[in-house]
């Protein structure tokens, strides 16, 4: 569930409409009066507050929800038309996770959500065996590196976390796209050959083993599961 503080109606209502439009759950509220009283019932996944509001500013709310234990870590993006440096930094130095400058896209603002809630994804506890092994390529969690037939392997943190992908889903086919959103998050959106160079290059590093991510026409790469 979101939560959008905004005192405008027809922003407010666009705002809830394309969140459950992207298959988020979302309510609106026109003043913290209403916010803080389904606070108390329910929890957010995040909080889209606006600064300028009639009975309490963005900005105090921030710091209330801060101070809160219940609340200190809830992923919150301030929205203002308030759109100069100063009071973006203020908000970010408050503890704000974000920052939309009105007036936004719709698409922009998904967008910053989705960058913010997957910085907040939940930390699962540590396998026991925290090491994916084929044949002799092992990838070791703990210790964040890689072994070749015994040899370690010196990779990019991103060669890493597409070889660490492909190994946790062996015989899967990931497109270019799948790749971004779960190597790269949201930085690199659209850029594909991002994909291309670093397969190449992990590819190159792996020697016969880089053989086994194997280029799905039409779609993207898939690393062989057969051992």
């Amino acid at each position: 569930m979101i939560f959008c503080v905004e005192d405008d109606s027809s922003i407010r209502e666009l705002m809830v409409y394309t969140l459950k439009a992207s298959g988020y759950e979302a309510i609106g509220f026109a003043d913290a009066a209403r916010f803080w009283q389904e606070l108390k019932k329910a929890r957010p996944q995040l909080v889209l507050l606006d600064i300028m509001l009639p009975d309490e500013d963005g900005i105090s709310i921030l710091k209330r929800l801060r101070k809160l234990p219940e609340t200190e870590n809830l992923p919150i993006i301030l929205a203002s038309a308030k759109g100069t440096e100063f009071d973006k930094v203020l908000g970010l130095d408050l503890g704000a996770d974000d920052y939309l400058a009105k007036p936004f896209g719709m698409l922009e603002m998904v967008s910053h959500i989705r960058a913010v809630l997957r910085r907040y994804k939940p930390i699962e506890p540590e396998p026991v065996n925290s090491k994916l092994v084929l044949n002799d390529l092992v990838l070791d969690l703990r210790s964040h590196s890689v072994k070749c037939c015994g040899s370690p392997l010196e990779l990019t943190l991103k060669e890493f976390e597409l070889l660490r992908l492909f190994l946790e889903n062996r015989g899967r086919a990931f497109t270019r796209e799948d790749l971004l959103a779960q190597v790269w998050e949201s930085n690199y959106l659209g850029e594909t050959r991002t994909v291309d160079m670093h397969i190449a290059s992990l590819r190159a590093k792996l020697g016969s083993y880089g053989e086994k991510i194997k280029t799905v026409r039409g779609v993207g790469y898939k690393l062989e599961d057969k051992e």
